[in-house]
């Protein structure tokens, strides 16, 4: 009776000892996956910025031409408005003054 005690002590031993072998490999494998999920979320992290950065540099390109191409457009009217008023200002003077002295 003895030697069937002392065996089932031997297997209860055995038993624990592969239980707390598995702990800790469970816990070993649950801190290398913490790492690599860090790893990962830092990689996504840095390519994001990355495009990001892309991104708004590329619409701040777009955004200076259009400034440009509005800019010079406003140019032109303004010259041709001012051209406009060289012919014509002796014209808008003389409207004005009868516009002014029929009221």
């Amino acid at each position: 009776m003895d030697v069937v005690i002392d065996k089932i002590s031997e297997i209860e031993s055995a038993a624990t000892s592969i239980m707390e072998h598995a702990n800790e490999q469970k816990k070993a494998f649950a801190n290398e996956m913490d790492e690599r999920t860090a790893a990962f979320d830092a990689q996504l992290e840095q390519e994001t910025e990355k495009e990001i950065e892309k991104l708004r540099a590329g619409m701040e390109i777009k955004m200076n031409q259009r400034l440009k191409k509005q800019r010079d457009e406003l140019q032109e009217i303004l010259k041709a408005m001012e051209k406009n008023f060289e012919v014509h200002h002796t014209q808008y003077a003389e409207e004005l003054f009868n516009n002014m002295i029929k009221e």
